[in-house]
């Protein structure tokens, strides 16, 4: 079982994820690389689009599925930036009737936005750290996990350090302030 003292606590969870916040207690499912992701992205991003219309300023594909070549959850990412993500009755009850998965919101001109997308770019344009960063995902994927954002979590420890490093410093200065945030929700697409 992994040890889950160094994570964040349930009730810091629940504070940043719409609904209830379950408890995962298991291995972390990864899949290879499925080329139907990018046009899963782009079908969820029309769909909030035109649920927001003007209110989205942004909206990216982000995580590993958006990455060719990296094992991946198999959960769309999606980077959403509003106006202010703390003024959450200009968008969250939108999204919630129109469903939602994986979907980071972030305030217009939050530092973790172009972080995201960086780590994102860089992955996509150098094989030998998003080999390197697979072989830590698949690791740790084998582990127990009370929460995925505990593995979430761990992936970030790891690539600021804590196991190994970046061929190229460049990551690393990307990666240092991954855990600074701005307000970040999860919201669940029901099906």
């Amino acid at each position: 079982m992994q040890d889950n003292s160094t994570f964040k606590s349930d009730q810091a969870l629940q504070k940043v994820t719409l609904g209830e916040c379950k408890p995962h207690n298991a291995p972390i499912t990864l899949l290879e690389y499925d080329s139907r992701w990018p046009k899963l992205f782009d079908k969820e991003a029309n769909r909030i689009r035109s649920v927001l219309s003007n209110k989205a300023l942004q909206v990216k594909h982000v995580g590993s599925t958006s990455v060719p070549g990296m094992c991946a959850k198999p959960i769309i990412d999606i980077l959403l930036v509003v106006m202010d993500s703390a003024d959450e009755t200009n968008y969250v009850q939108d999204l919630e009737q129109a469903g939602y998965i994986n979907l980071h919101v972030f305030s217009k001109g939050a530092s973790e936005v172009d972080r995201m997308l960086r780590f994102r770019d860089w992955l996509r344009a150098n094989k030998y750290d998003r080999d390197n960063y697979a072989r830590v995902k698949r690791d740790l994927a084998q582990r127990n996990w009370r929460r995925v954002q505990h593995y979430a979590d761990a992936k970030k420890l790891d690539r600021t350090g804590n196991h190994g490093k970046s061929k190229r410093s460049g990551v690393d200065d990307l990666l240092k302030g991954r855990a600074e945030r701005d307000k970040q929700m999860i919201l669940k697409r029901s099906s």
